[in-house]
């Protein structure tokens, strides 16, 4: 289910947490390749259960941060992160999808 939320922070468009894909604003329900990025994850949320996810999210986050100390590069590292951007516009992604694919994106070290 997509929902508006417009008091996202500024520099976010959406925010994923299972069941729900926020969007700051209604133009982002239709960008395609952005919503399939989002079902990625609410893909990964599923296969770790809600509190794991975030839990894995935000431990592998601060990692990332303390090894390149940037916050930009860090966020781009996160294997939840790297399966979504990898695959965002393979919209048959999710149909061929493995049980917890993210895990390649983790130990695999070329950031794609």
């Amino acid at each position: 289910m997509i929902v508006r939320l417009s008091f996202l922070h500024k520099k976010y468009s959406t925010l994923t947490i299972w069941p729900f894909i926020f969007v700051k604003e209604n133009f982002y329900k239709k960008d395609k390749i952005l919503i399939n990025h989002e079902k990625i994850h609410l893909r990964q949320q599923v296969e770790l259960l809600w509190a794991p996810f975030f839990l894995w999210y935000i431990t592998e986050f601060i990692i990332k941060l303390i090894i390149y100390k940037n916050w930009n590069l860090a966020y781009k590292s996160i294997s939840f992160e790297r399966e979504a951007y990898k695959n965002e516009e393979n919209k048959e992604y999710l149909q061929d999808r493995k049980f917890w694919s993210f895990w390649k994106y983790l130990y695999n070290t070329n950031r794609n």
